[in-house]
């Protein structure tokens, strides 16, 4: 469990600040790759501090603000966490930190929650966002690129025969976005969380929410879509792949309550094409995060993840395969 010993640090840095009220108590909540969360309790409530560990985005140390601009947009959603306060210096918890609504609930189970994920990504992606956040106008040429990077981060990364699959497919994905490039050219763009895993999402009964912000961009819908459903990230927490029936449930809900003027068969598409597009990405940070678990000294170690990662590049052809 990482930086449980942190407790007492963290009570002096949120008494400093003055952004919760004595007496509360901290406790570990949980961990991501890049970030980890404390649970605060006060008499006040509850609330979450999250201190960042590092950027996707490649945003440094301005990380957990930009997470934070991205919350305080998504603020009137009701679907996201509202933002509390923010300190974007790494000093003193060797990361920036925010301030955020605890929300109460379970992970989302796949065999239940189908059509309140699509509710959720319907009010997240009808939100209007200003033009200081990151833009992928061109998705598919955009996660190409970024997955090419992390392919190349490091030059001595020891496995080159998973390297050379994934650069593989990589000319796959070039090649889609070449020929696909006018079917998102014209597409309204909305605010997109690009890491929809199950943990992601907040089930309670008053309640269905999204989490986790850090990797959010202005792209097309079909980021969050074609990402819910692709077997990496239905793995990445459960044993379940969607089967094509509930593909379709979801993005029917999801059609009914965000874009019913579209015809339902260019959703069906766009979001196919997207999904060929995240394997890519996911594979190739996988690739990437093995070689920071196996060779660096990572601040944030998931042994989970890690199982994950080693399965997913033990497998890439059978998850290739899912996008043929």
């Amino acid at each position: 469990m990482p930086d449980t010993g942190r407790g007492q640090q963290i009570q002096q840095f949120l008494s400093d600040t003055g952004w919760v009220s004595p007496p509360f108590s901290v406790t570990f909540l949980a961990a991501g790759e890049y970030n980890a969360n404390y649970l605060v309790a006060s008499n006040e409530g509850q609330s979450v501090l999250r201190i960042n560990h590092g950027s996707q985005l490649g945003l440094g140390d301005d990380q957990i603000a930009y997470e934070y601009q991205v919350l305080t947009v998504l603020a009137d959603s009701g679907v996201t966490p509202k933002p509390l306060a923010c300190h974007p210096r790494p000093d003193p918890l060797g990361g920036g930190a925010l301030l955020m609504e605890f929300l109460p609930g379970i992970p989302l189970d796949y065999r239940w929650d189908l059509e309140k994920a699509a509710c959720i990504f319907a009010r997240i992606h009808s939100v209007p966002v200003p033009d200081s956040l990151i833009v992928q106008a061109d998705p598919v040429t955009a996660i190409a690129t970024e997955s090419f990077g992390l392919l190349h981060r490091f030059s001595d990364h020891p496995l080159k025969k998973e390297q050379d699959q994934i650069l593989s497919y990589h000319d796959t994905v070039q090649t889609l976005a070449a020929e696909t490039q006018t079917l998102f050219a014209a597409e309204p763009l909305c605010l997109v969380n690009t890491e929809v895993n199950s943990g992601n999402f907040i089930i309670s009964p008053d309640r269905a929410c999204l989490v986790d912000w850090e990797k959010a961009v202005v792209s097309c819908r079909y980021q969050d879509l074609g990402h819910f459903m692709v077997p990496t990230t239905t793995l990445w927490k459960t044993d379940i792949l969607l089967t094509p029936a509930e593909k379709k449930t979801f993005l029917q809900t999801y059609h009914r309550c965000a874009c019913p003027d579209m015809p339902f068969s260019e959703l069906m598409e766009k979001s196919r094409v997207m999904e060929k597009t995240i394997l890519l990405r996911a594979l190739s940070w996988c690739f990437m995060a093995w070689y920071e678990y196996t060779q660096t000294d990572r601040p944030l170690q998931n042994p989970e993840t890690f199982a994950k990662i080693k399965q997913y590049l033990a497998d890439i052809p059978w998850i290739l395969q899912s996008a043929a």
